[in-house]
């Protein structure tokens, strides 16, 4: 490939500066384990988000599982989770001890769907083998789901509801940010993020006072306020210095980097729309765009005519999480969920980055459109 679907080196070249100067700066305190850059950026993550706290993480899939672990969920608790999405966000229900509940998504915004979660929620309590604890709502590709909606169904049913949040940061649903629209928020740093670091991060953000203490001390092996007080289980999951210096570099950019990712959207929205369908555009949201994911029936021509000219794509995902190996146990099977599994015939991200000329976002429309017709032509 000719482009990279994500170039962070073009953002490299523009931050090396202050990313060189930043970790120079960890390298001569020596403070690589919750050193002071961590603390500084947990404070611009929750003044950025709009919330009290912000808790650095070794990961995206350690947000998840800290946050859970904080709420107490466990054994016989059931948590509903979209069936469409990436394998870690079941993967911490499963490491907590909890059950994933896969639910069908809108094939219109890629996210939960809300009548399907509440006729969910519904049978899980009818057969009383599990209980209901918690709703995760994934922010899918850089889109935020319908908050709106989500919270009063966990409110009526006592349900927690957590944000997973690790494509989306940046984003905003109604003017409020992502970090302010549940009461927990799970965040993913991972280098290919629209906020990420050189290697593995995340963090939980929070308005309440006593999540946060808990999650403080989840993070660092369950300890209390002296060093070797363990007072409950918790993990090694504390967000390296090195990492949040390198954050801490980029957050300076990220507005101008939400912009720049915004225009190319747009770019796509008006070269694509007549051909394939685009991702959803909610009045209520500002999307991340972490991908750029479209619709089409003509997939496979479409990702052969990119390859083609050298560009990347990617299919994000190739099959729902019900019908994954790993997590089949937990489902009913082929056809039981159609949206999720209509996505993931239909769906093709094409690159997305916010150092994306606009002659190459022209190219990669022209290729896609040529795909598309190729197959029309051949009918």
């Amino acid at each position: 490939m000719d482009i990279p679907f994500v170039d962070l080196r073009a953002q490299y070249a523009r931050l090396r500066g202050e990313i060189d100067t930043r970790i120079r700066a960890v390298l001569d305190h020596g403070r690589y384990i919750l050193g002071p850059e961590v603390a500084e950026l947990e404070q611009k993550l929750a003044a950025f988000a709009g919330c009290r706290h912000g808790i650095g993480v070794s990961s995206g899939t350690d947000a998840l599982l800290v946050a859970l672990l904080a709420e107490g969920i466990g054994g016989g608790d059931a948590l509903f989770v979209p069936a469409f999405t990436f394998p870690a966000t079941p993967a911490a229900i499963l490491l907590a001890g909890a059950t994933p509940v896969f639910v069908d998504v809108s094939v219109d915004s890629f996210h939960i769907d809300a009548a399907a979660l509440q006729r969910s929620i519904r049978i899980v309590a009818d057969r009383g083998a599990l209980r209901p604890r918690a709703v995760i709502a994934v922010d899918l590709f850089g889109l935020t789901a319908d908050y709106d909606a989500l919270t009063p169904i966990a409110a009526e049913h006592e349900l927690f509801l957590l944000a997973d949040a690790a494509q989306s940061f940046g984003a905003a649903w109604n003017g409020r940010r992502v970090g302010s629209l549940a009461p927990v928020t799970a965040l993913s740093f991972y280098p290919s993020k629209p906020l990420g670091c050189y290697g593995d991060g995340g963090a939980i953000l929070t308005d309440d006072d006593a999540r946060a203490a808990l999650i403080h001390s989840i993070r660092e092996h369950g300890r209390g306020i002296e060093r070797y007080a363990i007072e409950r289980i918790g993990i090694n999951g504390r967000l390296d210095t090195l990492q949040a210096a390198v954050l801490l570099a980029k957050l300076g950019v990220f507005e101008e980097e939400l912009a720049q990712r915004q225009r190319l959207a747009g770019i796509y929205d008006e070269h694509l729309k007549d051909i394939v369908s685009i991702p959803p555009r909610p009045p209520a949201a500002r999307p991340a765009w972490a991908q750029y994911s479209i619709l089409s029936d003509h997939r496979d021509a479409i990702a052969a005519a990119l390859r083609k000219e050298g560009l990347p794509c990617a299919i994000h995902y190739p099959a729902p999480l019900h019908l994954q190996p790993a997590f089949a146990r937990f489902g009913g099977g082929a056809g039981t969920l159609p949206a999720a599994e209509a996505l993931s015939r239909r769906i093709l991200s094409l690159p997305m980055h916010a150092y994306m000329a606009e002659d190459t976002a022209l190219r990669i429309c022209d290729a896609v459109r040529r795909g598309a017709r190729s197959t029309s032509q051949r009918r």
